[in-house]
């Protein structure tokens, strides 16, 4: 028999980039829409938040996709917590909500979602539990991750069927281009790439050699990217400008909705993206991308990018793995590769990259996703529902 729907409280922290907010809202809406749950999310700026749901929130409280959306202030609402709470990336409840939890007829299952991380480490940890210090409450640790012993990666059940119908249909995708800024020159017969990434030193060097190498279009994401493309230009590069280098055509896009985003990444022929939201969502589209992880203190995101380099690589030819490696490290900014010339290797192989993105995917969609994962978790704890 199976267990009712139940009810979630997610709580989120903002810490400097989009990554954190867009996890959790594309988790919320997935548990909402397709698992029937009541999910509260609780962001503590709305700001940045607004972003994703321009058109809705305006208050301290509200419905947006069925989603309940609070204001995570400071003091915390006095609330009833939920069956089940997660802490999104160790982003520490409030004082006043753990004694509520703990207070609760029935302690809510505390989950801990974790960052992602392809290390093997995660595996011994993924679903252990801790007990808090002073009250009756255990928190359990769930690791997203790319293989079974994990909690999976985010994907919407039809998501694989939506992006190919998709990838299959000009108009739709001319109705996108058209949405943000290009012309039928800007995407025909040409490269189409897509640019979100975090302030890159081998950006000017790959700029400079794709103005003079063949036709390609570069859609550059708001925030650092359009920043630093206009330092490249010398000029103003304000959203919605198209400007022509060359044989390297630029377009600055505006903020898109994650839906738009998704289109995107489908219909660009290589998308570069960074930290882990864009990064899961370009391994669904099954185009080549290539990955900006987030730069950390000594290096120890290498180890990191390293992890994912080692998944990845696994059936691919070895000259497209050294070509990939190669270029993925240049792009981090990792000492002793040149970009260009990295970059012109990996571009060769082109067809062969293509393939590979494409069975990683599929290998990737032989996993439960992570809401299934979550609330098969939830269920196994045989928790009353209200």
């Amino acid at each position: 028999m199976s267990q009712p729907a139940r009810s979630w409280d997610i709580f989120c922290s903002v810490v400097d980039n989009f990554g954190d907010v867009g996890v959790c809202w594309r988790l919320s809406r997935q548990l909402t829409s397709e698992c029937g749950c009541r999910v509260r999310l609780w962001i503590d700026d709305l700001h940045t938040f607004a972003k994703f749901a321009p058109d809705h929130i305006a208050h301290d409280a509200a419905i947006i996709d069925g989603v309940e959306v609070r204001h995570w202030s400071q003091p915390l609402p006095d609330v009833v917590p939920h069956e089940v709470v997660v802490e999104a990336f160790g982003c520490h409840l409030p004082e006043s909500f753990l004694h509520a939890m703990a207070a609760r007829g029935n302690a809510p299952i505390w989950l801990n979602l974790e960052y992602l991380s392809a290390e093997g480490w995660i595996e011994g940890c993924h679903g252990l539990s801790s007990r808090h210090g002073q009250l009756p409450l255990s928190r359990y640790f769930f690791f997203p991750g790319f293989s079974d012993k994990t909690g999976g990666l985010l994907r919407e059940h039809q998501l694989i069927t939506h992006s190919a119908a998709y990838q299959a249909d000009a108009h739709a995708q001319a109705a996108l281009w058209h949405r943000i800024g290009a012309k039928d020159e800007d995407v025909r017969d040409r490269l189409r790439l897509s640019l979100f990434a975090y302030e890159n030193t081998a950006l000017e060097a790959l700029l400079n050699h794709w103005e003079h190498a063949a036709p390609r279009t570069l859609f550059v994401a708001d925030g650092k990217p359009r920043v630093q493309l206009a330092h490249w230009l010398g000029q103003p590069f304000a959203i919605g400008t198209r400007l022509q280098r060359g044989n390297l055509t630029l377009i600055a896009l505006p903020f898109l909705s994650q839906d738009d985003y998704d289109r995107l990444l489908w219909a660009c022929d290589v998308n570069f993206v960074r930290g882990e939201d864009s990064f899961v969502r370009a391994q669904w589209a099954a185009r080549p991308f290539v990955w900006h992880i987030y730069p950390q203190e000594e290096g120890v995101h290498f180890t990191k990018l390293d992890a994912f380099l080692r998944r990845f690589d696994q059936g691919a030819t070895q000259d497209l793995a050294d070509a990939y490696r190669a270029f993925s490290m240049a792009w981090n900014g990792a000492a002793g590769y040149d970009p260009v010339a990295c970059w012109n290797v990996l571009e060769s192989m082109k067809d062969k990259w293509n393939q590979q993105s494409i069975n990683w995917r599929n290998q990737l969609a032989g996993h439960d996703d992570l809401v299934t994962q979550l609330v098969r978790f939830v269920d196994e704890r045989s928790l009353p529902s209200d």
